[in-house]
This record gives structure tokens, C-alpha cells and sequence, in this order.
């Protein structure tokens, strides 16, 4: 760091000629130079030196409120300048306004900000032969869908070491101008250019190219895409990874094809190559998911027809002859349960005993599922040089640097460094984190409640105009029931709420400390909260709690709560979970798709030039949209979303996987577009595995166990039609010979009588939905023997299949290592050359230094 108020040294270098000038800071430029024509160049105008970067700021005029931007970019320059970089300015083409600021380092600079940076370079070709693991098994059915080797070559592969400057001999170093990637190159270049100082007041310094992006002192600043995405670059040194990604990735004809995670990797980053590489497991994982699940539902559909309690109720004999409870207080009208008659068939098609089988299928899926992503991470991990990713080798963000004003004794070192907040500051920002996080949650629960109303309100209505205002569409009357109108408007207002509240909670200032897995939490509570709760409402609570026809329960003292349709509420969850990850699907691809390509259409009309004019690289790379400040967090966050709906309600729902399956494989492609096409090449950062989401995933899978186990328990109608079949059709209960499922829906409907009720008509008793005395019995209306034979057998259920569910995940667990054992030999082999070539080399040194004094010696004693 140097003093930014008093005069520097600045350098620059023309022509390979270093000219030394010493300045005051409010006279230092850049060297400018006009632009060459040559549109795809990724050099400075002497051709020899890359651009590594790129800074772009308005030329402003000497007003009195610009002063002090236009002195900060000057201080910025120079202090660019004095730590060894090479700047070129150049104006823009389209807008004289605009100038670029073209960055370059020098090879003595990347040599040692590689090792300030810890970056691992090759020592030595890989010479163990890679045998496949027997727990590959995807490999040999996508080999042949690889993009053709003939285009993107296989990356040799190398074993690594951290880079250290003194030791270049020992580094296996072909070309100089090719031993730093671009993307190393860039990631580089972003680390100076964010701790690059532009004003010191007292004890305060201010520093990093970030805080000046946010106060409009620049324009942006980005790393340069290598060329065209649809055009092959005519220049020499142009590697064209852009062009290959875009036709062998991105475009649309490439669907069918294997993500090429290596150039991924070596064109954007670990980072990007990480998340591309787990979306790509997922998918392929939820296709079996997706073939069990479609299976699921077509057994369903096909034994619709022949469900025994779906035929009684639409009996006329049987459902036709069964007058129903009013569900609601006045306005509600009493109704015969065969009108129910479409809904009890769709029931059919999710509520039967295959779903309980794909439940517990899918418990099982989403432990391989992690433990095998656990398997090929690790690889990758190896591959991409990020195993033992050291605390040092990611360095602190410039915006915490920038708040450490408070000295504090170091519990390791015992030596003195600098935080950002005391015991006490830490703890107050703690707590309004949690605060705040807390008052949303709330938030969240109050709009559920709303929705709540909304139905029992709008329910009402329903009850009594819907079938009026249908006469005249007689097809359509059986279909649009009371309770379905209501669930699909809930469900869509529901969506809403929860599109609103998302983009609400974006918008709140957020801490940054320890950035990624604080936010990541913060957030995903949020949304879990935001997206579930209406369906754990439907699954768990709606029609829990209702009473029965004599002594209804209201919400609110006023709203008589919910009942559940005679067949459940798992069609209204069905419903639900359709509503919402539709919605959702379709909402994410147009704000991902439909908006940049309108923000860069708009953009290019706005600043349209001649077509005689030549734009050069980095101008048109500025007028694509720039990456958000959290990059692929709403990426991850939005497929996480996805797996909680895939895994905590699928037993509701079978066609989640399938259509998870179909939205991934067309999100990867949207992705990929979008980062290509639309978007300025990221800044590369280094990562291991997927941070914080890797606990959450295992958080939400233990969870799904528990939810799924609940839902065929608690909302599904099948432990009571087992219960029934098992015990209630039979002696001495039943008067069946054998175990049956006749008379089922006579069993399940309580009796009321209508004298206890205050709406007097001509029937002398209707049905309801519960499991009580009928009347006259000495115990009338209390739960009957049924009711707690019931809860036993969902307990006893519950309880049996979360063990053995759990208990099977335990040992897949165990049984499936996270490391496979040809990564280990690597691992070990790379640790082994890195001693001998990078330590032992010194020893060998040495001794052979050693070797004629020990020979004199020798000589004298002889």
C-alpha cells in the first residue's frame, strides 16, 4: 500500500520501453491510443500484450461535482501503475464519451501475485492410468453424447503444485505467453484491481474498484470474452473457447449433448464449471426419478376406473344416495357425494399404493443421489486443482478488508490483526440479522393466513353462485366444482404472494460477512418459509381441526374453518405443487431469458452506429448486461427450490421428477445462453464444492422423510382404506366373508343427525367426514374405535417407515466412500512429486555442494 495523498511514481510502458516519469497525481494518464480495426483482437495496439482487463468511465467535464471522480480514477490509475500493471486507454467507437481502460500484467507480476494467490500449476504430465470406478455408472451411457473431441480436445491432464516464482525451473512451463490461463490471468488482475487504494483520510482507507463501480466513478469492469459467440475469430492467437462453448454447449441444436465441464472450467472458472457440473448430476439423477415416477402415475391412471371406493362413490345406488354435511354456514347447501365423482377419480390417479412405494424410492434416490455427487465432486475437486483449498488461497473480500478498523489478539498467533466490528458490534449485527429475517418469516405466515381467509371466504361464494352461473356450460359443471375453483384461485394468489414477497426481500441491504453461506441461510429460510409453507398448510393442516357439523370450529371467531373434499386434501396439494412449480418455471425463463435479450436489444437500438463501423473487443463486450453482484447464488437458490418440491412433497405428486426433469434439461441450455450471449464474461473464482447448499441439500433429504411419511399418513386416505381393508371389512367389525374394500365410503361417513342441527329440512340424518359415534349411542358423536385404530396404524406407520428409510440411508452412506480409491492414489502421487520436486530438490543441491569438502576431508585423514 503507498500513500495515495502524496505524490507517486508513475509507470507505464510503450513500445517494450519502460518510460519512468515522476508526477503529481493530478497529471498522470494512461497512454491512449487510437483503435486499430481489428474487431476481435484481445491485445493492446502493439500486439503483444493481453488484455487482462478492462475499466470503462465517462469522460466528464471539469465540473465541480465531477472533480473528485475524475481524481479518484487518476489516483486508481496510478496506483494501478505503481504496483507494476501496463494501462492503454482507448475511446469508444460508438459513444466519445466512453473511454476503455485496457489492463495488461507483466510477466514478472503474474509470477507473483500466482503465488501470493496460491494458484497450483502443472510440475509434471499425470502418469497414473485413470481406471473407471464400478460406481460410474452413468459414463457408459453418455459417452457417445461428449461434443466431438475433433473440436474441444481433452485437456492433458498434470499433476500440480502451488506456484512459487523461485522455483519456476521446477514448473513444467512450455510457452510463457500460455503458462497463465486467461482466466488465471483475469482472476489475477480482479484481485489488484479490487485492492487497488484511491483515497486515505486518517486512519480510513478507501480502496477497491468495486465501491467506485457502485458510485458511477466507472462504468464497469469486466475480463474480455475471447470473440464472437457465433462467428469463428480470424486472429492467430484467438483460441475461439467462446464460439466452441456457444455451438457445442449453448445452442439450441446441442441439447442432447454432455456439458464440456473441462473448457467450462478453463474459460469462466472453478466456480461456474462447479455449478454447471452439479446441475448436469441432477438432471441426469432425476431421470430415474422421472421414468420410477411416470410409472407411478400411469399405474394410477390405468386403475382408476377400478378403485371399489372410487366406483361407490360415484354410484348413484351408493355416492347418489348419500346426502352430505353443508360445508359452510348458511349460504352452503346440502349436496350428494356422487357430485364429487370426477375429483374421487383423479384421486385415484396419485393416492394409491404405487405412490406409497415411489415415496420410499425417492427416499432412498436422494441418498445416492448426494452420495454419489459427493463421489464425482471429489474428482472434480482432483481435476481441477481445488483439493486442500486453503483459507489463504481465498483471500478476504476488499469489502471486509476496507472495515477492519479494530484491533483484536489473534487466538492462534497470538499476534495483533485487524476485524471489522468488536464482541459487541459482532453481536448487534447479529441480532438485527435475525431480527430482520424473523419479522419476514412472520411476514410470510400473516399472507398465509390471508390466503387462508381468502378460501374460507370465497368458498362461500362459490358454494352458492358457481353452479347457477354454470347451467348454461353443462360440460363444464360436473369439473368446476366449489372446492376446485377455490383451490386454483388460492394456489394462483398464493403464487403471487410469493413471486411479490421474493422480490421484496431482494431489495433489503444485506450483511456480507463470511458473504456466501451467511446470505445463502438467510435466504434459503426465507424461501422455504415462502414457497412451502401453503403446502405443509394443505398437507398437514388444512382440515385437521373442524369439529363436526354440531359444533363446527371457527377461525378468526368468524370463519368456519376448512374441510378437506370427502377424498382428502391431497388433490388440492397436487394442485397446489402444479400451480406454484409451473408458475415458478415459467416466471424464472422469462426473467432469464426474455429480459436481457430486451435490456441488450434496447441497448444496441440506443447506441446503433453505422454498419461501415468497426467495434472493437472490449467495446462490444460493454454492451452486453453485466453479472450480478451474487452471480449464481439465485441459480443455486432456484434449483434447491426445486429438489425441496421434487423431495418433500412427491408423495403427493409423482409427475414432480418428470417435470423438474424436463425444466433442468431446458435450464441448463437457458444458462448456458444466457452467460454466453447475453451476459460479460465473469471474473473467475476459485471453489471447491457448492458451499452452503451441500448442507442444506442433506437438510432437506432428512427432512423429505419425515414429509413424505406424513403426508400418505396425515393426507393421503391410505392408512385408513388399509386400516378398513385389514380389520374394518372383516369379523368382528364387518360383515364381509373376506377382506374387501366394499363398503368402504359408508364406513368412512359419519352419521348426524338433523335435529341437533339448526337447518331444518325433510331428511332425518346427512353425512359428514370423520370417524364418530352416530347418534343415539351413549358415546354420539364422540371419535368411535375406528378413529383410534387409525391414528395407531399412522403413528405405527410413520414411526416403521422413517427407520427404515433412515437405516437404509445410514448404510448407503457408509457403504458408498466419498473419495473413490483411483482419486486417493492421485491425490497421494501428486502430494508425493510436489516433496520431491519442489523441497527435495534444495536437499539434492546440497549435498552435492557438500561432496568435495567431504572428499578433502577425506583426502586429509587418509
Amino acid at each position: 500500500m503507498f500513500d495515495a495523498n502524496s505524490n507517486v511514481d508513475c509507470y507505464y510502458s510503450w513500445n517494450k520501453k519502460r518510460c519512468v516519469t515522476f508526477c503529481h497525481i493530478a497529471c498522470c494518464f494512461c497512454p491512449q491510443a487510437e483503435f486499430n480495426g481489428k474487431s476481435d483482437s484481445l491485445f493492446f495496439n502493439d500486439g503483444v500484450r493481453r488484455i487482462d482487463f478492462v475499466l470503462v468511465y465517462e469522460d466528464e467535464d471539469m465540473k465541480e461535482i465531477d472533480k473528485n471522480r475524475t481524481f479518484q480514477k487518476r489516483k486508481v490509475s496510478a496506483s494501478l501503475m505503481k504496483m507494476g500493471m501496463e494501462l492503454e486507454a482507448a475511446r469508444s467507437v460508438v459513444d466519445e464519451k466512453l473511454l476503455f481502460v485496457k489492463v495488461h500484467m507483466p510477466w514478472d507480476m503474474l509470477c507473483t501475485y500466482a503465488e501470493v494467490l496460491h494458484i497450483k500449476m502443472p510440475i509434471q504430465p499425470n502418469d497414473l492410468c485413470t481406471t473407471s470406478s464400478p460406481f460410474n455408472f452413468l459414463s457408459c451411457i453418455t459417452k457417445h453424447f461428449y461434443p466431438s473431441e475433433d473440436l474441444i480436445a481433452k485437456e492433458t491432464e498434470y499433476f500440480t503444485a502451488p506456484f512459487e516464482k523461485d522455483r519456476l525451473e521446477y514448473f513444467y512451463v512450455k510457452d510463457r505467453d500460455l503458462f497463465f490461463t486467461p482466466s488465471m490471468r483475469s482472476r489475477m488482475a480482479y484481485y489488484i484491481l479490487s485492492r487497488a487504494p484511491y483515497e486515505v483520510r486518517g486512519n480510513i482507507k478507501k480502496f477497491g474498484v468495486t465501491k467506485l463501480l457502485d458510485g458511477g466513478v466507472y462504468k464497469a469492469a469486466y475480463p474480455l470474452h475471447d470473440c464472437r459467440f457465433n462467428v469463428r475469430s480470424k486472429e492467430d492467437e484467438c483460441p475461439n473457447e467462446r464460439y466452441l462453448l456457444y455451438n457445442e454447449w449453448a445452442h439450441p441444436k446441442s441439447f442432447y449433448k454432455m456439458q464440456p465441464l473441462d473448457l467450462i472450467r478453463k474459460y469462466y472458472g472453478e466456480k461456474i464449471g462447479i455449478y454447471f457440473a452439479w446441475l448436469g448430476f441432477y438432471t441426469a439423477m432425476l431421470a430415474l426419478a422421472a421414468i420410477v415416477g411416470l410409472g407411478c402415475f400411469i399405474y394410477g391412471y390405468t386403475t382408476q376406473e377400478t378403485s371399489t371406493w372410487s366406483k361407490e362413490v360415484c354410484d348413484p345406488l351408493i355416492g347418489g344416495n348419500i346426502v352430505m354435511c353443508p360445508q359452510c354456514d348458511k349460504e352452503c347447501t346440502y349436496w350428494r357425494l356422487n357430485s364429487t365423482c370426477e375429483s374421487s377419480k383423479k384421486l385415484c390417479i396419485f393416492d394409491n399404493y404405487g405412490t406409497l412405494v415411489f415415496a420410499v424410492f425417492m427416499a432412498i434416490w436422494v441418498t445416492v443421489f448426494l452420495e454419489f455427487w459427493k463421489r464425482y465432486q471429489a474428482e472434480l475437486e482432483y481435476e481441477w486443482d481445488t483439493v486442500e483449498f486453503l483459507e489463504q488461497e481465498e483471500q478476504p473480500r476488499p469489502e471486509y478488508e476496507a472495515k477492519c478498523n479494530h484491533e483484536r489478539i489473534n487466538p492462534v498467533t497470538r499476534a495483533k490483526e485487524k476485524v471489522p466490528y468488536t464482541a459487541c458490534g459482532r453481536c448487534i449485527r447479529v441480532s438485527l440479522g435475525i431480527g430482520t429475517v424473523l419479522f419476514w418469516i412472520v411476514l410470510i405466515l400473516a399472507s398465509v393466513v390471508a390466503i387462508i381467509v381468502y378460501r374460507l371466504a370465497v368458498f362461500f361464494s362459490f358454494s352458492t353462485r358457481l353452479q347457477s352461473d354454470l347451467k348454461e356450460l353443462e360440460p363444464f359443471k360436473e369439473y368446476v366444482t366449489a372446492q376446485m375453483a377455490t383451490s386454483v384461485t388460492a394456489s394462483v394468489i398464493s403464487f403471487v404472494v410469493i413471486m411479490v414477497l421474493n422480490i421484496l426481500y431482494e431489495r433489503l441491504p444485506r450483511t456480507k460477512t463470511d458473504y456466501e453461506n451467511s446470505l445463502t441461510l438467510k435466504m434459503f429460510l426465507f424461501q422455504f418459509v415462502n414457497y412451502y409453507s401453503s403446502c405443509f398448510y394443505i398437507a398437514f393442516a388444512k382440515g385437521k381441526v373442524v369439529g363436526y357439523p354440531g359444533q363446527p370450529v371457527y377461525l378468526l371467531g368468524k370463519y368456519r374453518n376448512e374441510e378437506c373434499d370427502p377424498g382428502g386434501c391431497l388433490i388440492e396439494l397436487t394442485t397446489q405443487l402444479t400451480v406454484i412449480m409451473g408458475g415458478k418455471a415459467i416466471w424464472n425463463n422469462i426473467q432469464e431469458v426474455l429480459l436481457p435479450w430486451m435490456k441488450n436489444l434496447i441497448f444496441r437500438y440506443c447506441t446503433r452506429v453505422g454498419s461501415e463501423k468497426v467495434i472493437p473487443r472490449w467495446e462490444q463486450d460493454y454492451q452486453l448486461q453485466p453479472i450480478g453482484k451474487l452471480g449464481l447464488f439465485y441459480e443455486y437458490l432456484e434449483m434447491v427450490i426445486q429438489f425441496g418440491f421434487v423431495t418433500l412433497f412427491v408423495a403427493s405428486f409423482p409427475l414432480a421428477p418428470v417435470l423438474a426433469l424436463v425444466n433442468n434439461l431446458f435450464e441448463i441450455r437457458v444458462d448456458a445462453w444466457k452467460i454466453i450471449t447475453q451476459f460479460r464474461r465473469m471474473v473467475p473464482e476459485k471453489a471447491q464444492d457448492i458451499g452452503a447448499w451441500q448442507p442444506i441439500l442433506q437438510g432437506v433429504a432428512i427432512l423429505a422423510v419425515a414429509s413424505n411419511a406424513m403426508i400418505i399418513a396425515f393426507t393421503s386416505d391410505m392408512i385408513p382404506r388399509l386400516v378398513y381393508y385389514w380389520s374394518f371389512s372383516v369379523y368382528p367389525y364387518g360383515d364381509h366373508s373376506s377382506h374387501t374394500m366394499q363398503g368402504y365410503i359408508n364406513n368412512t361417513l359419519s352419521v348426524f343427525d338433523i335435529q341437533d342441527f339448526s337447518n331444518k329440512i325433510s331428511l332425518s340424518y346427512f353425512r359428514y367426514r370423520d370417524f364418530r359415534y352416530p347418534p343415539g349411542h351413549h358415546r354420539q358423536y364422540e371419535y368411535s374405535i375406528y378413529y383410534w385404530h387409525v391414528i395407531a396404524a399412522k403413528m405405527a406407520f410413520i414411526i416403521v417407515v422413517e427407520h427404515i428409510v433412515y437405516l437404509t440411508k445410514f448404510v448407503l452412506s457408509y457403504v458408498i466412500p466419498d473419495v473413490p480409491y483411483t482419486v486417493r492414489e492421485q491425490i497421494k502421487r501428486e502430494k508425493y512429486l510436489s516433496q520431491v520436486i519442489l523441497h527435495e530438490t534444495n536437499l539434492k543441491l546440497v549435498t552435492k555442494r557438500l561432496k568435495p569438502t567431504m572428499n578433502d576431508n577425506n583426502t586429509f585423514l587418509l
